[in-house]
């Protein structure tokens, strides 16, 4: 069973929890109520939003996290579980001792499989499209080439260009610090992020134990890796939103954005949420790392012609 988002956004709410029922509570009036159990994602934006100890920590016991949104409206913050997976010690342990010949292989395939996902969100047969599939071919092992860097200048350039009614100068500029579209991609790559955590927890798992990034003062490095063949799909959300008059993170948008985590997505030869499929995801990693498997089975969006490329 899909796990249910929560967004607390609109109007601030105490946040109780009774038999196991999360409550938001205005005043004494309870206005809604959901099973601990169906939720796995608390998302809590209002700045007036409280809670009581048993209410995060059912959550916690449920294998929920709830994520914290700042003053600009973006996740800022975590409340992850603490794994009660039962070889928690022996993955942490296998995950810390990771050879560099290994990491360098999996984030091969980690980039090679985002740039093939960049270029099936652009017109097939577009000399951009075809220079990405070009970059994706020559990545090799640890990406010393940095095809990720350039796969992406040639991405963002052409990615609001495939629009009828675009013209040269909607060409896109990432900006991870930008407002407007730019903020648009910024959350729905956090909520990606935050279920990737929760995901990476539940397979006994440590987030800040990283195959490539490794920033000292980051805690989600792990995530960080997992999540960049994932991007695409949150390119391909936002800009859908950009092309129907959405070019700001309001509530409407934002709940089309969380709504990806119900969206299907291929796994393999599994198809379900992709709230789900992440959990695959990271279990076709332990697979990786216990000697059973070569190959990280990276979620795709369905009917994509990069099915049966992403694994190689």
């Amino acid at each position: 069973m899909i796990k249910r988002t929560l967004e607390i956004s609109r109007e601030p709410a105490y946040l109780a929890v009774r038999h196991q029922q999360l409550q938001l509570r205005r005043g004494d009036d309870v206005v809604a109520s959901f099973p601990c159990e169906d939720l796995g994602m608390v998302v809590v934006e209002h700045p007036q939003t409280t809670y009581s100890h048993a209410a995060l920590a059912e959550l916690m016991l449920q294998d929920a996290i709830v994520v914290l949104c700042g003053r600009d409206h973006l996740p800022c913050g975590l409340v992850l579980p603490l794994a009660d997976h039962n070889q928690v010690v022996s993955r942490i342990q296998l995950q810390a001792s990771i050879a560099l010949p290994l990491r360098k292989r999996l984030w091969q395939q980690l980039i090679k499989a985002k740039i093939l996902a960049q270029a099936e969100n652009l017109q097939r047969n577009s000399p951009a499209a075809r220079k990405l599939r070009e970059y994706a071919s020559s990545v090799r092992s640890g990406d010393p080439d940095n095809r990720e860097a350039h796969a992406a200048r040639t991405y963002w350039e052409a990615w609001l260009l495939q629009s009828p009614e675009a013209t040269e100068t909607e060409r896109f500029r990432r900006d991870p610090d930008g407002d407007g579209v730019n903020a648009l991609l910024n959350y729905g790559y956090a909520i990606i992020r935050a279920a990737l955590a929760r995901a990476i927890v539940a397979a006994g798992l440590h987030p800040a134990l990283g195959l490539h990034h490794s920033h000292r003062s980051n805690l989600f490095c792990l995530a960080d890796d997992l999540i960049e063949p994932l991007r695409p799909i949150v390119d391909a959300r936002a800009r859908e939103l950009t092309f129907a008059g959405e070019r700001e993170l309001t509530q409407p948008v934002k709940a089309e954005l969380l709504n990806l985590l119900t969206e299907e997505i291929q796994v393999g030869t599994f198809a379900g949420p992709l709230m789900v499929s992440l959990h695959r995801y990271v279990a076709s990693l332990v697979k990786v790392l216990e000697g059973t498997s070569r190959e990280l089975e990276i979620p795709i969006r369905c009917n994509s012609a990069v099915t049966a490329a992403c694994g190689s």
